[in-house]
């Protein structure tokens, strides 16, 4: 009897997951992707839309067309989970069993969550870059502002790609600087941590690298209300942060559907996994990846590319009855543009953090360094990302755990991995 494998989600998670598992298992198990469209969107592009170095329209793609032969799409969007009965719900009635489960539906906006985010100045100077119709919007608002304060706010963690708010920081200098005007406006950075980054090596370099371009960094700033009328930031203990025109990354949180199956996520609506075999600890049949599961790692693309490798082999191996694979080490890579053709680059794991060196080995791009190479880089990943990543291919060179090789790692870490 052909066995049923369901996978929530035609993003980067889902289609990396559906493609590996169907060059691995073939035609042993029946592989289905759900998702609400056919519009897969290349989210790394939306840094880019508002600066006029990206179009929209290219950052578009069809899912169906990003999935092997013999993979099905149903482009429906999912009502709930019933974890007991091993089905998947779908608005308009339609019911599809499963036998494993992929959880692939990755992170959504909530700036309804904040009071006033999406009131009056929404669309006029309170924007986002985080989807598609914000970053097209922001782009036309930023050409015209010439004078004034802009300020890049998070509104709270975890958020995807938690370097893209530094990256429009830095990139906005630079884009202010080529037009002449960056003289004439104030850019501040905005953050809820008490640093620029989560990581303390990492954090001093990047604090560093704002100070270096001029701008003001205010930390500990928990965003309880925008006032898009008077242009004002205000955090819960009262402070605030004046702006003319404000960036803000809202609140995330799971796909609305997982709140309507009971046991399936936490209170965020992401989906408690083991952070090392990325199976839930909902059910034994159920897995996440990418932005949907919670582990204690970067909402990322590259974290997604590497946990497809594990959790693809864990469900090859669950459906065989054999033990799973703990080999999934939360490792994370990160280019950060900084303007003017040039990038740094973080490598990093549950158990490092970003640290300086080389990336993969002794001799490769530079880390926690600007460079031009890093640049390319990033710009290069686009190609990697639709020709590589969603067909399920390994990146020569690129290992799913993190090399220390290269890394100038502390003298303990140095006699530890030895």
């Amino acid at each position: 009897m052909t066995r049923n494998v369901v996978v929530l989600g035609g993003g980067t998670g889902g289609t990396i997951a559906a493609n590996r598992l169907r060059r691995m298992l073939g035609d042993d198990v029946e592989i289905t992707v759900v998702d609400r469209d056919d519009d897969h969107v290349y989210q790394p592009g939306l840094l880019f839309v508002p600066f006029g170095t990206a179009d929209a329209a290219d950052l578009v793609r069809s899912r169906a067309r990003q999935l092997r032969a013999g993979v099905g799409f149903t482009d429906v969007a999912v009502d709930r989970v019933d974890v007991d009965a091993h089905r998947v719900h779908l608005i308009g009635g339609g019911v599809l069993d499963y036998d494993v489960l992929v959880v692939a539906t990755g992170a959504r906006l909530l700036p309804e969550e904040t009071e006033g985010l999406t009131g009056p100045g929404w669309g006029e100077r309170v924007f986002t870059f985080y989807d598609l119709p914000g970053a097209t919007a922001l782009a036309g608002a930023l050409r015209r502002f010439t004078s004034g304060r802009l300020v890049v706010n998070v509104v709270d963690l975890p958020i995807k790609c938690p370097v893209a708010p530094l990256e429009f920081c830095f990139l906005a200098d630079w884009h202010l600087r080529e037009r002449g005007v960056r003289d004439q406006v104030e850019l501040t950075y905005v953050t809820p941590l008490d640093a620029a980054f989560t990581k303390p090596v990492a954090a001093a370099t990047l604090s560093g690298l704002l100070e270096e371009k001029g701008i003001e960094l205010v930390t500990e700033f928990n965003t309880g209300s925008v006032d898009g009328t008077g242009g004002r930031l205000v955090s819960y203990d009262e402070r605030e942060v004046p702006f003319d025109l404000v960036v803000v990354v809202p609140v995330h949180g799971g796909e609305s559907y997982v709140e309507r199956s009971p046991e399936l996520g936490n209170a965020l609506g992401f989906v408690p996994t083991n952070p090392r075999t990325l199976q839930s600890t909902v059910r034994p049949n159920i897995f996440a990846i990418g932005d949907a599961a919670a582990v204690p790692t970067s909402k990322a693309g590259s974290v997604t590319h590497f946990e497809g490798e594990v959790l693809t082999r864990n469900v090859v191996r669950f459906l065989a009855g054999d033990e799973l694979d703990e080999g999934f080490d939360g490792h994370t890579n990160c280019f950060i543009e900084s303007g003017f053709g040039k990038a740094l680059l973080i490598d990093f794991n549950y158990d490092t953090e970003p640290l300086p060196g080389h990336f993969p080995g002794a001799v490769g791009l530079p880390l926690l360094k600007e460079s031009r190479l890093n640049h390319l880089g990033k710009l290069m990943f686009s190609w990697l990302y639709w020709h590589s990543l969603l067909p399920g291919r390994d990146i020569p060179g690129i290992p799913g755990s993190m090399p220390t090789a290269g890394k100038h790692l502390p003298p303990a870490t140095e006699e530890g991995a030895r």
